[in-house]
């Protein structure tokens, strides 16, 4: 019961009402636009999970939340795009979001929709990440970089689980070690660029702390993937690990979108 109070804790601070409804500024735009890309992964691994009866009502919980969530910061990212280019960007990724939200909710999780849905979340992905550049170079300042390294760990950890949970259903199992191998070097070279930023305040580098914790779990369960073929509770002790490591990360971009002088 406290390891399912706590993953309800974290979904709810990933989604939580405080999120304001409207852009406010550059750096409120890169983090919302970064959110856009964990939220790629994060749909895609709820999916999975479904699919596999791992976490059932949590899973429904983050993947209806997370595509309600999608969809309004599109509207808001768009209306707020300074630039055409940044237009062009946010117009390009509405008919490719639409797509996949059609494999998200069109049908049951089904084994053979798992391939297209995930050729599908990697084109939102990449036109989010767009974005997000994009946002940060309409910023100019060092800390809009910082927002989107900090925004980049949410996907990050999503992205891991995802490809986790497809490498158990299994699909492409082989590539899916591949990429979570390649986003773990990614993310821990992260966490050193967060802590030893010069902007980084007191409270960034505690919550990295309280990150780093999570990540030791959310670790210590992506190498039982290495063990073989991880049974129902691993699959349920990633999935609750990395909404976890979400929420912390979170916060911490929420902490450096916070720093408007940097």
């Amino acid at each position: 019961m406290q390891r399912r109070h706590m993953l309800t804790l974290a979904a709810a601070a990933a989604l939580a009402p405080g999120v304001r409804a409207q852009v406010s500024d550059l750096s409120d735009a890169i983090n919302k636009a970064g959110r856009q890309r964990m939220l790629s992964q994060r749909m895609g691994k709820a999916w999975l999970a479904l699919l596999q009866d791992v976490e059932t009502g949590n899973a429904r919980l983050v993947l209806d939340k997370s595509i309600a969530l999608f969809d309004r910061q599109l509207v808001e990212l768009k209306a707020y795009a300074p630039t055409a280019q940044l237009q062009g960007t946010y117009e390009q990724l509405e008919p490719v979001w639409s797509q996949y939200k059609a494999v998200l909710v069109g049908s049951v999780p089904a084994k053979p929709a798992a391939p297209e849905l995930l050729k599908l979340d990697a084109r939102v992905l990449a036109l989010a990440h767009q974005g997000t550049v994009q946002y940060e170079a309409a910023l100019g300042k060092p800390v809009g970089k910082l927002v989107n390294v900090a925004g980049r760990q949410r996907m990050l950890s999503q992205r891991m689980a995802k490809f986790y949970l497809a490498a158990t259903v299994p699909v492409d199992a082989a590539a899916a070690l591949v990429e979570i191998g390649k986003a773990r070097t990614e993310f821990v070279a992260a966490m050193e660029l967060l802590r030893t930023a010069p902007q980084a305040t007191q409270r960034i580098r505690d919550e990295l702390q309280v990150a780093d914790g999570q990540w030791m779990f959310f670790d210590m369960a992506l190498q039982k993937l290495q063990d073989g073929a991880p049974q129902g509770r691993a699959k349920s002790d990633m999935f609750v690990a990395s909404e976890n490591l979400l929420s912390v990360m979170d916060r911490v971009t929420g902490l450096y979108s916070a720093l408007k002088s940097a």
